[in-house]
């Protein structure tokens, strides 16, 4: 699509920072791999982009949550091995093999299944055993380890290559748990090495960054390659050298004086209290602009903070830019996320507005906003 009729709201892409935020933590981990996280659109940023961009770099291994986010990347030529970090079907398996994929495991049921679309197809499949060390979402007990493998043992299609665990709680400042569970997780990897298990993983964006001793063999960064922080409770002042890969903005479409006391978008939630000039932007809750952000969000227009106002609606904002009067033109940027002047809205201010998480801030931009990519002269592409 043009830039002539592409819609004017749009995620920008910058990949020289995902390739510095990625080098930073290389370099925390040393030489251990990382299987970066792109589930979701690679948390908003566009799994394809993305996607391409590690491989470029030289990434082999990268963790989706789904059979089908894999599927969708292989069949654009995305070519790498995806590690499936949530649990699947036994109807998938067919699919997971077919395609090579790696899935989490957990149940005998899985296993059995994977193991004789593996062998009709004559090939093995890879699987990683997920253990539950407190996450309490999926994974077997740590007891029920020894019995599992002795399970997989009788499944010669089946490979166990690798042995996981995930953090319920390493983005906090109190650790006593985490390491509690890696202390497990060490345990468990002892009585399994007979098994014959390559990789050992467990280590997050905050494990990464806060828990060293959970790196082992490989790493699952999420969060932190995008450059924004797991949480504000992270005490390795690292941290802080992440950069934001996105940049949200859209542009005004429609500029109106308007007189004190008018009322404005649905429910006039918002009066003006004086003469006032409204802009119109073509973002709403359609492209992923929560509805509950009205009334309580700032948009960077000509480098200044200027209130939204009324109501968000599915496709169009509005934003007060009286004191921006004479200067402020039809077709101005506005910034959503992202830097302008010496002002700066961040996905946490966002988040904080909402009582929420940077995550759901970028993962929730709408498919229809579409991602542009900034090369490392951050020119667009």
């Amino acid at each position: 699509m043009s830039r002539r009729t592409r819609h004017l709201t749009t995620a920008r892409i910058h990949l020289a920072r995902l390739s510095r935020n990625l080098a930073l933590l290389q370099e925390m981990v040393g030489g251990r791999e990382m299987w970066p996280a792109i589930k979701a659109n690679a948390y908003g940023h566009g799994a394809e982009i993305v996607a391409r961009h590690l491989i470029g770099l030289g990434y082999r291994t990268l963790s989706v949550a789904h059979t089908a986010e894999a599927i969708a990347l292989i069949e654009r030529s995305a070519a790498a091995t995806y590690v499936l970090l949530s649990a699947a079907l036994p109807e998938q398996s067919a699919a997971i093999v077919a395609y090579g994929l790696e899935p989490s495991v957990c149940t005998t049921e899985m296993t059995d299944a994977l193991a004789g679309e593996a062998e009709k197809a004559g090939k093995q499949v890879a699987v990683h055993l997920m253990v539950d060390t407190g996450m309490g979402r999926v994974g077997i007990h740590p007891d029920e380890v020894p019995s599992f493998l002795e399970h997989c043992r009788a499944l010669p299609a089946l490979r166990i290559r690798g042995l996981m665990s995930h953090f319920p709680c390493a983005d906090q400042a109190d650790k006593s748990l985490s390491r509690e569970e890696i202390e497990q997780f060490r345990r468990v990897a002892e009585a399994a090495a007979a098994a014959g298990i390559e990789v050992r993983h467990m280590a997050n964006s905050a494990a990464i960054f806060d828990l060293p001793d959970s790196h082992f063999d490989a790493v699952r960064p999420g969060i932190a390659i995008y450059g924004l922080r797991p949480s504000r409770e992270i005490a390795n002042p690292r941290v802080h050298r992440l950069e934001p890969v996105l940049e949200w903005r859209t542009r005004i479409t429609f500029l109106k004086e308007v007189a004190a006391g008018t009322g404005l978008s649905y429910g006039h939630t918002f009066h003006t209290r004086r003469p006032s000039l409204i802009a119109t932007v073509p973002v709403g809750y359609g492209d992923g602009l929560s509805r509950n952000l009205s009334n309580n969000l700032e948009l960077l227009v000509r480098g200044r903070r200027c209130p939204q106002v009324g109501r968000i609606t599915m496709d169009q904002s509005l934003v007060d830019v009286t004191a921006l009067r004479g200067q402020v033109e039809q077709g101005d940027e506005a910034v959503i996320i992202g830097r302008q002047g010496g002002e700066e809205v961040t996905a946490d201010e966002l988040a904080g507005k909402l009582g929420t998480i940077n995550y759901e801030i970028v993962t929730g931009i709408a498919q229809r906003v579409p991602r542009l990519v900034v090369d490392t002269e951050d020119r667009e592409g």
